[in-house]
């Protein structure tokens, strides 16, 4: 099969996984809420795994935003990207994509330290890892990463490898209606596919920004889903960047990404 349909499994099931997981939270702890883990050395890689990423992945920090950092992604020159979805052995590689709000997210922290520079940062739903990668780089002084897939954990611990960076605290768990942490700067790219999930996502953020102040910025390419929720109204425009020909291809011509600062109106009421 193709990329492109590879890319659109990826983002189906990105969408279903994650929506499947925060909706169980609602009712009690998911699998992934009961099998929480917390990767901060290199240690902690399954060397199966870690084998497995090296040959099915290309090592790459062209046909993106920020040429600085070099990541593990699924490229035309590799393996799978021609074969059938399912014979991929873990769950779907959705982190091995680079998506457009995460490359936004991460330019802008590269040209402007000052947003991270000795604050506390987390990167939910992080995937790659190449925003909390350039969270790090830009001088944060403590970055955690958060994603639901272990895999992508496993990932992360690879590319901070390769960006010789002692890896970064990594969490595999759906922190979504959890309790509020106390961090200066939340970020997230890409987040907004699911209403359900979105719902989920503005009322966890008010309650950061509300009980901690957290600032919270967002980035995403202007998918219907996003522009169509009521978050949108909330939401102020930092800056938007043209995405590179190759990643207006493989995103179905998107062809810009815009970094968001949300600030609701009422995140000093009680929600």
């Amino acid at each position: 099969m193709a990329f492109r349909g590879w890319k659109q499994l990826l983002l189906l099931g990105r969408q279903n996984t994650l929506a499947k997981v925060w909706r169980s939270r609602r009712g009690g702890p998911s699998l992934c809420w009961k099998r929480c883990c917390h990767w901060s050395t290199v240690k902690s890689l399954d060397p199966e795994v870690r084998a497995f990423l090296e040959e099915n992945t290309e090592v790459t920090n062209s046909g993106h935003l920020t040429p600085e950092i070099r990541l593990r992604l699924l490229t035309p020159r590799c393996r799978f990207w021609r074969e059938k979805p399912d014979l991929w052995p873990y769950g779907d590689p959705f982190w091995a994509i680079y998506w457009p709000g995460g490359q936004a997210l991460s330019r802008y922290i590269l040209d402007n330290p000052h947003v991270v520079k000795g604050r506390s940062v987390l990167d939910l739903g992080s995937g790659c890892g190449a925003t909390a990668i350039a969270a790090v780089m830009s001088g944060a002084a403590q970055v955690l990463a958060n994603d639901i897939d272990p895999i992508a954990g496993m990932a992360m611990i690879l590319n901070c490898e390769l960006n010789h960076l002692n890896p970064f605290p990594i969490t595999i768990k759906n922190i979504i209606n959890s309790e509020a942490g106390n961090w200066d700067l939340i970020v997230l790219g890409d987040m907004f596919y699911d209403e359900q999930l979105a719902n989920g996502l503005h009322h966890w953020l008010q309650k950061c920004i509300r009980i901690h102040q957290t600032e919270v910025l967002i980035g995403d390419p202007g998918r219907h889903q996003f522009l169509s929720h009521s978050i949108h109204s909330q939401l102020h425009k930092v800056i938007e960047y043209s995405l590179p020909e190759h990643t207006r291809q493989e995103n179905y011509g998107l062809t810009s990404s815009i970094v968001w600062s949300y600030q609701p109106s009422n995140s000093l009421d009680n929600s």
